[in-house]
Formats: C-alpha cells, sequence, structure tokens
C-alpha cells in the first residue's frame, strides 16, 4: 500500500501489533506441523495483510516465530526490530496473552494497562486473539517477545506513558501510514489522560529546548511536549477536564500562536514576521522599524532586535495575546493560561 503525503508517494508498513498477531499465527501452525513462509492476518478494518516469517521452531511443547517490523517509508523507532511469539495449548478454551523480554510493562495504572501489565494494546490483543482462533478453538498462552525492545525503547515516549522495560505492542488499524499525524496526537492525548488521573494542571512546550527552558527557571509541573499541535493538545486537555495550562516556548513558535496560529508547522503556516508587525503597528511603530523587522529571517533576531529596542513592550503583548487567543480558541474566558515565551539568548 501506498499513500501521498506533501506530493511524495510513501509505502505504508505493518505495526507491532500485526507483527504479534502474525507471529502467533505462525508459532501456532509451527506447533501444528504446519510450515509456512507467510501468513494472512486480518486488521481490524478487514483487509488481509500477506506477512513474511522469518523463522519457526517447536520446542518442549512451545512453538515459537518471529516477524520482522517494516515500518515502510515512516520515521519509526521500532523499524527493523523483531516480535516474537511463543506459544502452547492449554487444558482450557482460554487465550491467555503476556509480554516477555523487550516488551514493556505498566509501572503504574494508566487508562491503557493496569501496573505490573505488559504494555500490549486493546486493539493488537483482539488481533492476536482472532489469529489464534484462525488457527483452533482450543485455549493458548501466548508470550509476546523482542529482544532488542529493551534498547529501542528508550527512543519512544514510552518512558514518559509509565512504561518500563521494552517497547508497546500497539496500532489501532495493524498499518502504519507514513509521516502520520495521528502517531504523534496519540502520544499526547495518552499522556494527558494519565495525568489529569493526578492533577488538572500541566505545562506545555513544543520539545527538548522547552524542557530545557523550564528546568533552567525551576518551574515545576507535568510536562507534555506538543510539538506542533498545541491546538489539538489545548482542546483535549479542555475536554479532560484540566484548568489551568502554562505553555512554554521559544518565539518562533509562540509569535504565531499570538495571532491565532494553532498548528505551528512551518509547512501550515509561516506568519512569524507578519506576528512582529502586527504587534509593533499596534504600539505605532514607525515604517522603518517594520522594514528592519522584515528583513529578518528568524523570529530569534526578530526578537533580539525588539527587546533591545524602545518597543520591548512587544513580547508583553505577545504574551497577552497568546493568552487571549487560547481562551477564544478554547472558549473559556476563566480558564487559567500562562504563556511563557524565551528565546535562545535566554535559554544560554
Amino acid at each position: 500500500m501506498f499513500i501521498v503525503h506533501e506530493g511524495k508517494r510513501l509505502r505504508c508498513g505493518i505495526t507491532t501489533g500485526s507483527c504479534a498477531a502474525a507471529a502467533t499465527k505462525a508459532a501456532l501452525l509451527a506447533l501444528l506441523e504446519k510450515s509456512v513462509e507467510t501468513v494472512d492476518i486480518k486488521t481490524p478494518e478487514d483487509l488481509i495483510l500477506n506477512i513474511k516469517v522469518d523463522e519457526t521452531k517447536v520446542e518442549d511443547n512451545f512453538g515459537t516465530a518471529c516477524v520482522t517490523k517494516d515500518a515502510g517509508d515512516d520515521i519509526d523507532a521500532t523499524d527493523k526490530i523483531k516480535i516474537f511469539a511463543k506459544v502452547r495449548f492449554r487444558e482450557d478454551d482460554i487465550i491467555n496473552i503476556d509480554g516477555g523480554v523487550g516488551v514493556g510493562r505498566f509501572i503504574i495504572d494508566s487508562p491503557y494497562g493496569k501496573k505490573g501489565q505488559a504494555a500490549i494494546n486493546k486493539v493488537p490483543r483482539e488481533m492476536i486473539k482472532r489469529a489464534v482462533r484462525e488457527v483452533t478453538q482450543r485455549g493458548v498462552d501466548v508470550i509476546i517477545f523482542a529482544p532488542e525492545g529493551v534498547e529501542v525503547a528508550k527512543n519512544t515516549y514510552n518512558p514518559r506513558l509509565g512504561i518500563e522495560g521494552g517497547i508497546s505492542i500497539i496500532g489501532t488499524k495493524g498499518i502504519v501510514y507514513p509521516m502520520s499525524d495521528d502517531a504523534m496526537k496519540k502520544t499526547i492525548y495518552m499522556e494527558l489522560e494519565m495525568i489529569v488521573k493526578r492533577t488538572d494542571k500541566v505545562i506545555f512546550t513544543f520539545g527538548n529546548h522547552g524542557e530545557n527552558y523550564i528546568e533552567k527557571i525551576g518551574l515545576k509541573g507535568e510536562v507534555v511536549k506538543t510539538s506542533n499541535y498545541v491546538g489539538d493538545a489545548l482542546l483535549y486537555a479542555k475536554e479532560l477536564g484540566f484548568r489551568e495550562i502554562k505553555i512554554v516556548g521559544h518565539i518562533g513558535k509562540m509569535c504565531k500562536i499570538s495571532i491565532g496560529a494553532f498548528n505551528t508547522h512551518s509547512k501550515i503556516v509561516d506568519s512569524r514576521m507578519e506576528s512582529f508587525v502586527y504587534y509593533l503597528a499596534k504600539l505605532g511603530a514607525g515604517i522603518d522599524v517594520i522594514n528592519k523587522i522584515e528583513s529578518f529571517k528568524t523570529a530569534e533576531e526578530a526578537a533580539n532586535y525588539i527587546m533591545d529596542s524602545e518597543y520591548a513592550k512587544v513580547l508583553d503583548n505577545m504574551k497577552k495575546g497568546i493568552e487571549d487567543r487560547i481562551k477564544a480558541y478554547l472558549k473559556d474566558e476563566t480558564f487559567s493560561i500562562e504563556a511563557i515565551i524565551y528565546t535562545f539568548r535566554m535559554l544560554g
């Protein structure tokens, strides 16, 4: 399968959940002395995936199979990781699914799993059960493991989601759609769902520089990195019941929010200099100042120029503009919003 993203034809891939289901089916077939090179599994949307099986073996009444994750053209930390399933028959008709080495476990209760439970999400569990039932009506113990997952997980959001020891077996559709916004938004939503159980206050920032600035100024609280999806994060935070949000960001993204842009990706909107011109004009700045601002290539240059000029109040006005725009965006003037803007010069 292919999709077109920003004018490019990109190949789709398979999720870790699809890999786990395919490995489970292959392992069961091996246990039944049926050799396979590929297996068919059905996605939640009833698409049939034909997935290559790397290896199978039977030992001590267990069948084991391995499938390699193929993320297609997506940028995915788990691409090319090997997902294994180890299965054995039970004396009843129960399908019991657990995680082994390299599959993370929840260290706290969350909406996605209880403390101590393997991080195998609901949809992959259903896919694994369906794969089992396509082979047998008997009860089966299934252990999903991924030895490389211990290291790979360090490059995922799992530690922020209360999952330690490995990767998650995930995928709501069974297919990886390259460059999809959905995966990033889902991670943001999951973090918010966990945090709201502890507090109705949260700090938003865009990335690692923001986290560094939060640490530098000693701001305490739960932090969620929104990337460019600050609008989606704000709306879902309100939906969940948060009542206080601090948003900490570099001037390059914050200036966009100050004039109402809630997806800050440069390919969506580039209104940086326009935002400075707007706030300078409101202070009565002359055409020479405005022309100077328009000559800059970065918001950092513009902000530093303004801070060293008689128009330093522009940044304070932008801060208030951000707060007012967010309240209007959320349609709630009583919502507690505080904007904190920094430049790289301030970050040090």
